[in-house]
């Protein structure tokens, strides 16, 4: 007897290997499953401008890097004792201007190289509701605790996404025309915009994305949010805040990526990693005991040997 309902999953043509590039870019559930490339020791970059929920935020920082138009001081401005832009997650604020435009600049300057050079780039769209600032009538990635005000709240039209998205492919084609998409919906629920409204923000996105990427060979759809919906249709499977699916639901949404988006010649190499990352958590009760010097020689042994086969892999 089945209890769930299993969501088909088509493989990915062009699987994601230990020398492909990764870049992930997105909502929170972005950096949920970079941590998992991480953790495997794949070459991954996830978020250099923060976390970004939706569609039209993203694209603009793709065109500003491919475009090489830097940020200026036209594009900060100082709230809270701190300078912020509008584009950018919060995280990268700073309280020194010259140092936050130096920063934000470098960061740019890296990310156009990243998806010059990235293999598989994966973006996680979160929401279609946007805030426009009035007095710029620019959509904002990010409002930084300005009062609400100074902004209108929207949701985008599915068309406005679908010309995003389509933007956004064409934009990295420029400049890299090998590059493989992943677009995937955040299972993240946004309560805040009210319970019809977040339910119709990703029938917004969902419905985009399947008109765009239809048209683009390379590009491909990853069902996280519909695995959460309908396999693990249940609030254990949820945090505390019953929004953000706890670390069950990431680790099981990451088995269903990897089992069709990484290909199967990696998985004795990811499982010797894994096994590795384990034992370099583990902590002694007697780090001067003779079992333990042991098992350092023995976690050393299996590190090189490791490396052997692949040198790139690198481990604190």
């Amino acid at each position: 007897m089945n209890f769930t309902t299993k969501v088909p999953i088509e493989k990915m043509h062009n699987p994601i290997k230990y020398d492909s590039k990764i870049v992930s870019l997105g909502s929170c559930f972005a950096e949920n499953i970079g941590a998992k490339f991480e953790y495997f020791k794949f070459k991954n970059i996830i978020n250099p401008f923060g976390i970004i929920f939706n569609p039209v935020s993203i694209e603009s920082l793709i065109s500003r890097a491919i475009e090489n138009k830097l940020f200026t001081e036209k594009d900060i401005f100082f709230h809270n004792e701190q300078w912020h832009c509008f584009e950018v997650h919060s995280d990268l604020s700073n309280s020194n201007k010259e140092e936050f435009l130096q920063n934000l600049n470098e960061i740019l300057s890296n990310f156009k190289i990243q998806i010059t050079d990235t293999t598989h780039l994966i973006i996680t769209y979160g929401t279609s509701w946007v805030y426009r600032n009035i007095a710029s009538n620019e959509i904002v990635a990010n409002c930084h605790k300005v009062p609400q005000n100074q902004f209108e709240k929207e949701i985008l039209s599915i068309e406005t996404i679908q010309k995003s998205i389509q933007n956004s492919i064409d934009l990295i084609h420029k400049i890299n025309p090998n590059c493989n998409f992943i677009f995937t919906i955040s299972p993240v629920r946004h309560i805040k915009d009210g319970f019809v409204e977040n339910q119709r923000s990703k029938a917004h996105l969902i419905t985009a994305l399947q008109s765009s990427i239809f048209h683009f060979p390379s590009s491909n759809y990853f069902p996280s949010y519909e695995i959460m919906m309908d396999e693990l249709r249940d609030y254990r499977f949820y945090a505390e805040d019953m929004l953000h699916p706890n670390q069950t639901a990431i680790d099981y949404i990451w088995i269903q990526f990897l089992e069709n988006y990484i290909n199967e010649s990696e998985f004795e190499t990811m499982n010797e990693v894994c096994s590795i990352q384990k034992s370099l958590l583990h902590r002694a009760f007697n780090p001067n005991s003779e079992n333990h010097q042991k098992f350092l020689a023995n976690l050393d042994a299996k590190i090189s040997k490791l490396q052997q086969k692949a040198p790139f892999l690198k481990f604190s």
